[in-house]
């Protein structure tokens, strides 16, 4: 079964040492030993885990030399944020309305001085 390319970069968001190694990437390209540097974990875990930000698109490999750098790849977060975009303002809006909500259910009012003054009955 085909996966998209917003779930393969929800997938390897979801765990959190691939969210630490993007975050290193994120300062610029580095070794793979670079990048296990900080992680107390061996050097195929790391690997394991690089494949999956690689499948994913976030992480391209690089060849200079014998080096094989590793860089971030940012373009596939672009969907994720334009999905979580639709949410967002789905949730701002109600987040709105409940606040309207709210100050309707206010006994008092507020003038510019900052006193309150008695709410007027609706005719």
């Amino acid at each position: 079964m085909p996966t998209d390319q917003l779930s393969k970069t929800f997938a390897a968001l979801a765990d959190p040492t691939r969210r630490e190694i993007l975050a290193r990437l994120s300062s610029g390209a580095a070794s793979v030993s670079e990048i296990a540097e900080p992680f107390d974990m061996t050097m195929p875990a790391i690997s394991k885990h690089l494949k999956v930000l690689e499948k994913a698109g976030l992480v391209i490999r690089g060849k200079a030399a014998q080096w094989r750098p590793r860089k971030l790849n940012a373009e596939p977060m672009k969907g994720v944020s334009e999905w979580l975009e639709n949410y967002r303002q789905h949730w701002e809006d109600r987040l709105d309305r409940f606040d309207a909500f709210l100050t309707d259910l206010q006994p008092d009012k507020y003038d510019d001085a900052g006193s309150t003054k008695k709410k007027e009955a609706k005719p």
